[in-house]
């Protein structure tokens, strides 16, 4: 029999009122009495947010919970905690950092005599290991150029390589000179330097940018294994600091492959967009494979989508590319990828839909990169590429308005805007105070309009986000007082920040309609601070502490001091 037209009216109207009565289907899991920093467009705040299967299916008042509280509901009480999206890491070597970590770690170290007693106590502890390496040593040691007989009095049996912190110079013993065959007859690598003594020409041991390939082509490549157990000690410092999506930098198909091993695994605990590294050739025969490892690595947590490619050095080691020389002499650095190399480059790749991720820090550095990328657009057209250029160090001032013109996101690692030894003694007297005005301009870059998105660099400088947000709104050192910045001009706000490290980063990894905000509807990727970050001097927000990470609604990092019902 069927049905008249005004009975389904009424089995309809009773359907729904039923269902309203009901109310919505009981939450995993509620979190209640905190601050709620939503992110949204409108940088709400709410008190209260609710969790069903992964995903934010209520944010508003601690009242309006009820409805979403059923019996196995567990009910998390904040306390005045912070509620935040996870953190976006939009520069990241996890693999590389965390493989760095079990080797002969200088990170963090001042002094000479640290980084000495370090070596050889990793050389006592490892008597069997062919090759001393490790890395982190600064910059400011020894001029930048350490001598080779400083490690020769260490290990003189074995070789040595340690790359600095930067990871644009490596300094090695007599013996790694020796199995590489580099003497004072071996010529300059292209775009490369071998540091030598001003009277003999004999190496010193300290090798710049390509120069160290000359080394690194003979030390025993890393394991499948050692990829692996380098990505878990990334990852778990990664969950600890509440950072749930990075863009990996640089990656080959051994990376790949390690984070593919994980996410098979279900252990992949960050959203990871890799940035397959170029290798400087001067043609493009690379880029078919790239296209294949697109299409082979694509999974909900892993995507190599991106192209990262390196245009320059270091300003401390004078190989960043500069638009006028360094003080002092006529060197002006130099381009990896010369404009005639780069432009169809970025355009073939713009075809292919790849996004490009570019090092980029001296002012010529940029331009090149600039330049390219507006090729691209040109011969291609425009398109949601969200092409960005990282590091973004010394700015020629008319490009920082190209930035929002080209749609090219603005890419900074904040942490190191501020006058520390590198800035003072090593950046500051070779380029005078009228550049170096334009060193870090995150103000000017946001005030012109254009996407400010961050990352760490780890294990260049810490992974902490709350380090470069701190570094960012006080432009001072995270164990200064509070006092006069750095470039005061520059200095920015919490909100620009925290958006810089969630939502922006999201949408980097254009992930911004799946999270980066605590919206209804997105992701459960969040976490819970100790402390809220508008409520205490800026000057202090390095010490906040991550107490719980959420993946999807799962925690992959919980503080002991957390509940447990907070897993």
């Amino acid at each position: 029999m069927v049905a008249r037209p005004a009975l389904l009216l009424l089995v309809v109207i009773h359907s729904v009122a039923a269902a309203q009565t009901a109310g919505p289907l009981p939450a995993d899991c509620v979190f209640r009495g905190g601050g709620v920093y939503t992110v949204d467009a409108a940088r709400s705040w709410a008190d209260a947010v609710a969790i069903r299967a992964g995903r934010i299916v209520y944010v508003g008042t601690d009242a309006g919970l009820t409805p979403w509280i059923g019996a196995l509901t567990r009910s998390i009480d904040l306390r005045g905690k912070m509620l935040l999206p996870g953190f976006h890491d939009s520069h990241v070597h996890l693999i590389g950092g965390g493989i760095e970590v079990d080797e002969c770690n200088l990170n963090g170290m001042t002094s000479m005599d640290q980084v000495l007693e370090a070596v050889k106590q990793f050389a006592e502890r490892h008597p069997t290991k062919k090759w001393i390496r490790g890395g982190g040593w600064p910059l400011t040691l020894s001029g930048g150029n350490p001598h080779k007989e400083l490690l020769d009095k260490i290990v003189s049996d074995r070789p040595v390589i340690l790359d600095a912190f930067d990871g644009h110079s490596s300094w090695v013993n007599s013996r790694a000179l020796e199995i590489a065959g580099i003497t004072k007859e071996t010529p300059e690598p292209p775009r490369g330097r071998i540091e030598r003594d001003p009277k003999t020409g004999e190496p010193t041991g300290t090798l710049r940018e390509s120069a160290a390939r000359l080394v690194i082509l003979k030390t025993p490549p890393y394991t499948h294994a050692e990829f692996v157990a380098g990505l878990r000690r990334g990852l778990e410092l990664a969950n600890r600091f509440g950072i749930t999506s990075v863009q990996e930098a640089r990656v080959t198909d051994q990376h790949l492959n390690a984070f593919a091993e994980l996410d098979n695994a279900g252990e992949l605990t960050v959203r990871t967009v890799a940035a397959i590294g170029f290798n400087n050739a001067k043609d493009m025969s690379q880029i078919p494979q790239f296209v294949e490892w697109r299409r082979k690595f694509q999974s909900k947590r892993v995507r190599a989508t991106a192209v990262k490619i390196f245009q320059d050095g270091v300003i401390e080691s004078r190989t960043a590319a500069l638009l006028q020389p360094y003080l002092g002499g006529e060197e002006r650095g130099w381009l990896n990828l010369e404009p005639e190399v780069l432009k169809p480059l970025a355009a073939e790749l713009d075809r292919l839909g790849f996004q490009i991720h570019i090092h980029a820090i001296g002012d010529r550095g940029i331009q090149s990169s600039l330049d390219a990328l507006e090729f691209a657009r040109d011969r291609n057209g425009r398109r949601d590429s969200r092409h960005h250029i990282a590091h973004i160090q010394l700015f020629d001032p008319p490009d920082i308005a190209r930035f929002r013109k080209l749609g090219v996101i603005a890419n900074f690692q904040p942490l190191w805007a501020w006058a520390d030894p590198y800035i003072v003694d090593m950046t500051l007297p070779v380029l005078g105070p009228e550049r170096s005005r334009w060193l870090y301009p995150i103000r000017s870059v946001a005030n012109s309009g254009a996407v400010i998105a961050c990352g760490s660099d780890w294990s260049v400088t810490s992974m902490n986000p709350l380090d470069g947000i701190q570094v960012a709104v006080t432009r001072r050192g995270l164990k200064e007082a509070p006092g006069p910045a750095w470039l005061p001009e520059e200095v920015v706000d919490l909100p620009l920040m925290l958006a810089a490290y969630t939502i922006n980063g999201a949408y980097v990894n254009f992930e911004e309609t799946e999270n980066g905000s605590i919206e209804v509807g997105k992701a459960a990727d969040l976490i819970v601070l100790d402390r809220n970050l508008f409520e205490i001097p800026p000057h202090e927000i390095h010490n906040a502490k991550v107490l719980l990470t959420l993946l999807e609604g799962k925690a992959v990092f919980r503080d002991a001091s957390f509940p447990e019902e907070a897993q």
